[in-house]
Protein backbone atom coordinates (compact mmCIF):
# COMPACT_ATOMS: atom_id res chain seq x y z
CA UNK A 1 0.00 0.00 0.00
CA UNK A 2 1.08 3.41 -0.99
CA UNK A 3 1.36 6.20 1.51
CA UNK A 4 0.60 9.83 0.56
CA UNK A 5 0.80 13.13 3.11
CA UNK A 6 -1.11 16.19 1.34
CA UNK A 7 -1.26 19.91 2.89
CA UNK A 8 -4.08 21.39 2.03
CA UNK A 9 -5.88 18.62 2.16
CA UNK A 10 -9.45 20.19 3.29
CA UNK A 11 -9.27 22.50 0.01
CA UNK A 12 -10.80 22.15 -3.42
CA UNK A 13 -7.76 20.38 -5.03
CA UNK A 14 -6.57 18.64 -1.85
CA UNK A 15 -10.28 17.16 -0.71
CA UNK A 16 -10.32 15.80 -4.78
CA UNK A 17 -7.01 14.51 -4.29
CA UNK A 18 -7.71 12.81 -1.72
CA UNK A 19 -11.06 11.03 -3.41
CA UNK A 20 -8.82 9.85 -5.69
CA UNK A 21 -5.66 8.59 -4.14
CA UNK A 22 -7.79 6.75 -1.36
CA UNK A 23 -10.08 4.95 -4.47
CA UNK A 24 -6.52 3.75 -5.89
CA UNK A 25 -5.86 2.32 -2.41
CA UNK A 26 -3.45 4.94 -0.77
CA UNK A 27 -3.03 5.82 2.88
CA UNK A 28 -4.22 9.09 3.09
CA UNK A 29 -1.91 11.43 5.56
CA UNK A 30 -3.69 14.98 5.83
CA UNK A 31 -2.10 17.97 7.27
CA UNK A 32 -3.73 20.34 9.38
CA UNK A 33 -2.71 23.41 11.19
CA UNK A 34 -2.71 23.25 15.33
CA UNK A 35 -3.51 26.64 15.65
CA UNK A 36 -6.69 26.87 13.89
CA UNK A 37 -9.73 25.02 13.82
CA UNK A 38 -10.47 22.83 10.42
CA UNK A 39 -13.28 23.16 7.94
CA UNK A 40 -13.91 19.91 6.99
CA UNK A 41 -17.16 20.52 4.36
CA UNK A 42 -15.01 19.38 1.13
CA UNK A 43 -13.77 16.22 3.36
CA UNK A 44 -16.59 15.10 4.60
CA UNK A 45 -17.22 11.81 3.41
CA UNK A 46 -13.75 10.89 3.31
CA UNK A 47 -12.92 12.66 7.03
CA UNK A 48 -12.55 9.16 9.26
CA UNK A 49 -10.40 7.77 6.57
CA UNK A 50 -7.87 10.37 6.10
CA UNK A 51 -5.43 10.36 8.77
CA UNK A 52 -4.90 13.71 10.73
CA UNK A 53 -1.76 14.94 11.19
CA UNK A 54 -0.81 18.87 13.39
CA UNK A 55 1.57 21.20 11.63
CA UNK A 56 2.55 24.53 10.05
CA UNK A 57 4.21 24.98 6.77
CA UNK A 58 6.41 27.87 8.59
CA UNK A 59 7.54 25.46 11.55
CA UNK A 60 10.06 23.23 10.27
CA UNK A 61 10.08 21.13 13.05
CA UNK A 62 6.31 20.35 13.03
CA UNK A 63 7.19 19.34 9.39
CA UNK A 64 9.85 17.33 9.87
CA UNK A 65 7.88 14.94 12.28
CA UNK A 66 4.43 15.29 10.13
CA UNK A 67 6.62 13.35 7.43
CA UNK A 68 8.80 11.32 10.00
CA UNK A 69 5.51 9.68 11.36
CA UNK A 70 3.84 9.32 7.99
CA UNK A 71 6.81 8.21 5.86
CA UNK A 72 5.38 9.09 2.89
CA UNK A 73 6.12 7.49 -0.95
CA UNK A 74 4.71 10.63 -2.47
CA UNK A 75 4.02 13.96 -1.26
CA UNK A 76 1.66 16.96 -2.80
CA UNK A 77 2.02 20.34 -1.36
CA UNK A 78 -1.40 22.16 -2.00
CA UNK A 79 -1.53 24.10 0.63
CA UNK A 80 -1.05 28.43 0.39
CA UNK A 81 -2.75 31.75 0.37
CA UNK A 82 -4.10 31.04 -3.08
CA UNK A 83 -6.90 33.74 -2.87
CA UNK A 84 -4.90 36.03 -5.96
CA UNK A 85 -6.66 39.89 -4.55
CA UNK A 86 -5.41 39.01 -1.03
CA UNK A 87 -2.10 39.03 -1.80
CA UNK A 88 -2.08 42.65 -2.26
CA UNK A 89 -3.14 43.20 0.96
CA UNK A 90 -1.42 40.64 2.67
CA UNK A 91 1.84 40.36 1.21
CA UNK A 92 4.23 39.01 3.85
CA UNK A 93 1.52 36.27 4.81
CA UNK A 94 1.37 35.47 0.68
CA UNK A 95 5.36 35.29 0.71
CA UNK A 96 5.75 32.98 3.98
CA UNK A 97 2.48 30.44 2.86
CA UNK A 98 2.88 31.16 -0.64
CA UNK A 99 6.70 30.92 -1.31
CA UNK A 100 8.84 30.19 1.97
CA UNK A 101 6.18 27.47 3.35
CA UNK A 102 7.79 25.10 0.11
CA UNK A 103 11.22 25.30 1.32
CA UNK A 104 10.47 24.32 4.52
CA UNK A 105 8.12 21.09 2.91
CA UNK A 106 11.16 20.54 0.70
CA UNK A 107 13.43 20.44 3.33
CA UNK A 108 11.20 17.98 5.71
CA UNK A 109 11.63 15.69 3.06
CA UNK A 110 15.12 15.99 2.15
CA UNK A 111 16.27 15.45 5.96
CA UNK A 112 13.76 12.96 6.65
CA UNK A 113 12.31 10.85 3.24
CA UNK A 114 14.81 12.21 0.67
CA UNK A 115 13.32 9.64 -1.74
CA UNK A 116 9.51 10.51 -1.17
CA UNK A 117 8.39 12.05 -4.81
CA UNK A 118 6.94 15.47 -4.31
CA UNK A 119 4.47 17.57 -6.11
CA UNK A 120 4.32 21.34 -6.32
CA UNK A 121 1.28 23.23 -6.69
CA UNK A 122 2.15 25.84 -8.89
CA UNK A 123 0.05 28.65 -10.79
CA UNK A 124 -0.48 30.00 -14.33
CA UNK A 125 -0.33 33.18 -12.54
CA UNK A 126 3.43 32.86 -12.89
CA UNK A 127 2.84 34.18 -16.28
CA UNK A 128 1.29 36.83 -15.56
CA UNK A 129 1.56 39.81 -18.03
CA UNK A 130 2.41 36.79 -21.19
CA UNK A 131 5.09 37.08 -23.18
CA UNK A 132 3.38 34.37 -25.71
CA UNK A 133 0.49 32.84 -26.34
CA UNK A 134 -0.67 30.18 -25.17
CA UNK A 135 2.03 29.60 -22.54
CA UNK A 136 3.96 26.63 -21.64
CA UNK A 137 6.56 25.12 -19.84
CA UNK A 138 9.15 27.08 -21.65
CA UNK A 139 7.02 30.04 -21.34
CA UNK A 140 8.94 33.44 -19.26
CA UNK A 141 7.51 33.97 -16.36
CA UNK A 142 6.32 37.33 -15.42
CA UNK A 143 3.96 37.27 -12.40
CA UNK A 144 1.54 40.36 -11.27
CA UNK A 145 0.06 39.95 -7.90
CA UNK A 146 2.18 39.26 -4.84
CA UNK A 147 0.76 35.95 -5.24
CA UNK A 148 2.16 35.55 -8.52
CA UNK A 149 5.72 36.62 -7.69
CA UNK A 150 4.97 34.02 -4.54
CA UNK A 151 4.29 30.75 -6.74
CA UNK A 152 7.45 31.66 -8.84
CA UNK A 153 9.82 30.75 -5.82
CA UNK A 154 7.77 28.28 -4.95
CA UNK A 155 8.38 26.71 -8.82
CA UNK A 156 11.77 27.61 -8.96
CA UNK A 157 12.77 26.32 -5.38
CA UNK A 158 11.26 22.96 -6.23
CA UNK A 159 13.58 22.86 -9.41
CA UNK A 160 16.81 23.93 -7.44
CA UNK A 161 16.04 21.04 -4.60
CA UNK A 162 15.61 18.41 -7.69
CA UNK A 163 18.64 19.59 -9.11
CA UNK A 164 20.54 20.16 -6.47
CA UNK A 165 19.71 17.06 -3.95
CA UNK A 166 18.47 14.63 -6.97
CA UNK A 167 15.18 14.86 -5.16
CA UNK A 168 11.89 13.38 -7.59
CA UNK A 169 10.81 16.87 -7.23
CA UNK A 170 7.94 17.88 -9.87
CA UNK A 171 5.79 21.58 -10.58
CA UNK A 172 2.24 21.04 -11.74
CA UNK A 173 1.70 24.73 -13.53
CA UNK A 174 -2.30 24.53 -12.76
CA UNK A 175 -4.00 26.83 -14.87
CA UNK A 176 -7.76 28.22 -13.21
CA UNK A 177 -9.41 25.29 -12.31
CA UNK A 178 -12.92 25.32 -10.41
CA UNK A 179 -15.51 23.17 -8.89
CA UNK A 180 -18.63 23.79 -6.33
CA UNK A 181 -15.62 23.08 -3.84
CA UNK A 182 -13.96 26.90 -4.82
CA UNK A 183 -14.62 29.04 -2.15
CA UNK A 184 -17.19 32.04 -2.47
CA UNK A 185 -14.45 34.45 -3.16
CA UNK A 186 -13.06 33.49 -6.48
CA UNK A 187 -15.13 34.78 -9.45
CA UNK A 188 -16.30 31.65 -10.60
CA UNK A 189 -17.93 30.45 -7.79
CA UNK A 190 -19.15 34.28 -6.77
CA UNK A 191 -20.96 34.02 -10.34
CA UNK A 192 -23.01 30.36 -9.66
CA UNK A 193 -23.49 31.04 -5.91
CA UNK A 194 -25.08 35.26 -7.31
CA UNK A 195 -26.98 33.16 -9.61
CA UNK A 196 -28.37 30.74 -7.59
CA UNK A 197 -29.59 33.43 -5.05
CA UNK A 198 -31.24 35.70 -7.53
CA UNK A 199 -32.86 32.96 -9.22
CA UNK A 200 -34.41 31.88 -5.69
CA UNK A 201 -35.06 35.47 -4.99
CA UNK A 202 -32.60 36.18 -2.21
CA UNK A 203 -30.15 38.39 -3.74
CA UNK A 204 -30.99 41.03 -6.33
CA UNK A 205 -27.49 41.73 -8.14
CA UNK A 206 -23.66 40.96 -8.33
CA UNK A 207 -20.37 43.33 -8.05
CA UNK A 208 -18.03 42.66 -10.66
CA UNK A 209 -14.80 44.19 -12.08
CA UNK A 210 -13.25 43.58 -15.58
CA UNK A 211 -15.29 41.36 -17.40
CA UNK A 212 -12.73 41.26 -20.24
CA UNK A 213 -10.18 39.06 -18.60
CA UNK A 214 -9.75 35.85 -20.32
CA UNK A 215 -8.66 32.63 -18.39
CA UNK A 216 -8.36 29.17 -18.92
CA UNK A 217 -11.45 27.32 -16.59
CA UNK A 218 -11.07 23.42 -16.05
CA UNK A 219 -12.64 21.00 -13.83
CA UNK A 220 -10.25 20.60 -10.09
CA UNK A 221 -11.59 16.77 -10.18
CA UNK A 222 -9.63 16.67 -13.81
CA UNK A 223 -6.59 18.23 -12.60
CA UNK A 224 -5.81 16.24 -9.83
CA UNK A 225 -5.55 13.12 -12.23
CA UNK A 226 -2.56 15.42 -13.50
CA UNK A 227 -0.57 16.05 -10.41
CA UNK A 228 -1.17 12.23 -9.25
CA UNK A 229 0.44 11.23 -12.77
CA UNK A 230 3.19 13.53 -12.49
CA UNK A 231 4.89 11.52 -9.56
CA UNK A 232 3.75 7.65 -11.54
CA UNK A 233 6.81 9.15 -14.32
CA UNK A 234 10.41 7.48 -14.51
CA UNK A 235 11.65 11.04 -14.41
CA UNK A 236 10.74 14.22 -12.44
CA UNK A 237 9.48 16.89 -14.68
CA UNK A 238 6.81 20.06 -14.56
CA UNK A 239 3.90 20.15 -16.90
CA UNK A 240 1.27 23.03 -17.74
CA UNK A 241 -2.49 21.08 -17.08
CA UNK A 242 -5.21 23.58 -18.76
CA UNK A 243 -8.07 22.80 -21.09
CA UNK A 244 -6.35 24.72 -24.17
CA UNK A 245 -9.05 27.15 -24.34
CA UNK A 246 -10.27 30.70 -23.27
CA UNK A 247 -12.96 31.71 -21.72
CA UNK A 248 -14.22 36.35 -20.53
CA UNK A 249 -15.52 36.65 -17.20
CA UNK A 250 -17.97 37.77 -19.59
CA UNK A 251 -18.97 34.54 -21.41
CA UNK A 252 -18.84 32.99 -17.38
CA UNK A 253 -21.59 35.19 -16.69
CA UNK A 254 -23.68 34.37 -19.61
CA UNK A 255 -23.58 30.98 -19.13
CA UNK A 256 -24.09 30.65 -15.58
CA UNK A 257 -27.23 33.05 -16.01
CA UNK A 258 -28.30 31.44 -19.19
CA UNK A 259 -28.40 28.23 -17.88
CA UNK A 260 -31.59 29.48 -15.43
CA UNK A 261 -33.24 31.47 -18.03
CA UNK A 262 -32.12 34.68 -16.89
CA UNK A 263 -29.96 37.52 -18.53
CA UNK A 264 -26.94 38.71 -16.89
CA UNK A 265 -26.82 42.36 -18.07
CA UNK A 266 -30.29 42.62 -16.07
CA UNK A 267 -27.80 42.35 -12.50
CA UNK A 268 -24.83 42.52 -13.02
CA UNK A 269 -22.89 46.11 -11.60
CA UNK A 270 -19.42 47.09 -12.26
CA UNK A 271 -17.57 47.77 -9.38
CA UNK A 272 -13.90 49.16 -9.07
CA UNK A 273 -13.19 47.86 -5.76
CA UNK A 274 -12.89 44.29 -7.95
CA UNK A 275 -10.25 45.71 -10.22
CA UNK A 276 -6.87 44.11 -9.56
CA UNK A 277 -4.00 46.91 -9.29
CA UNK A 278 -2.15 44.76 -12.03
CA UNK A 279 -4.81 42.83 -14.31
CA UNK A 280 -3.34 39.59 -15.90
CA UNK A 281 -5.46 40.13 -19.03
CA UNK A 282 -5.12 36.82 -20.47
CA UNK A 283 -4.22 33.74 -19.60
CA UNK A 284 -4.45 30.14 -21.94
CA UNK A 285 -2.15 26.95 -21.04
CA UNK A 286 -0.88 24.63 -23.95
CA UNK A 287 -1.18 21.23 -22.31
CA UNK A 288 0.61 19.34 -25.49
CA UNK A 289 3.06 18.12 -23.13
CA UNK A 290 1.01 17.09 -20.36
CA UNK A 291 -1.58 15.07 -23.27
CA UNK A 292 1.47 13.04 -24.62
CA UNK A 293 3.86 12.38 -21.91
CA UNK A 294 0.96 11.69 -19.20
CA UNK A 295 -1.42 10.90 -21.21
CA UNK A 296 -3.65 13.17 -19.16
CA UNK A 297 -6.98 14.29 -20.34
CA UNK A 298 -10.12 16.48 -19.73
CA UNK A 299 -13.64 14.82 -19.24
CA UNK A 300 -15.62 17.96 -18.41
CA UNK A 301 -15.62 20.85 -20.26
CA UNK A 302 -16.28 24.53 -19.46
CA UNK A 303 -19.90 24.93 -19.81
CA UNK A 304 -20.35 21.25 -18.00
CA UNK A 305 -18.55 22.75 -15.20
CA UNK A 306 -20.38 26.14 -14.67
CA UNK A 307 -23.65 24.25 -15.02
CA UNK A 308 -22.19 21.53 -12.43
CA UNK A 309 -21.68 24.56 -9.96
CA UNK A 310 -24.76 26.26 -10.12
CA UNK A 311 -26.75 23.24 -9.76
CA UNK A 312 -24.90 23.07 -6.62
CA UNK A 313 -25.39 26.20 -5.82
CA UNK A 314 -28.95 26.12 -6.20
CA UNK A 315 -29.15 22.84 -3.80
CA UNK A 316 -27.09 24.47 -1.24
CA UNK A 317 -29.17 28.00 -1.32
CA UNK A 318 -32.73 26.07 -1.33
CA UNK A 319 -31.35 24.13 1.98
CA UNK A 320 -30.15 26.97 3.63
CA UNK A 321 -33.71 28.58 2.58
CA UNK A 322 -35.30 25.65 4.20
CA UNK A 323 -33.26 25.80 7.65
CA UNK A 324 -33.84 29.73 7.93
CA UNK A 325 -37.75 29.13 7.31
CA UNK A 326 -37.74 26.45 9.85
CA UNK A 327 -36.09 28.73 12.46
CA UNK A 328 -38.03 31.04 12.13
CA UNK A 329 -35.13 33.66 10.77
Amino acid sequence: MKTALITGVTGQDGSYLAELLLDKGYKVFGLRRRTSTPNYENVIRIKDKIHWLSGDLNDLASLIEAVRISNPDEVYNLAAQSFVAASWPQPIATAQMTALAVTNMLEAVRIVKPDARFYQASSSEMFGKVVETPQKETTPFYPRSPYGVAKVYGHWITVNYRESFNMFACSGILFNHESPRRGLEFVTRKVTDAVARIKLGVQNEIRMGNLDALRDWGFAGDYVKAMWLMLQQDEPDDFVISTGEMHSVRELLEVAFSYVNLNYKDYVVIDSQFVRPAEVELLLGDCTKAKETLGWKLDVDFKQLIHMMVDEDLKRVKSEMRYYELMGI
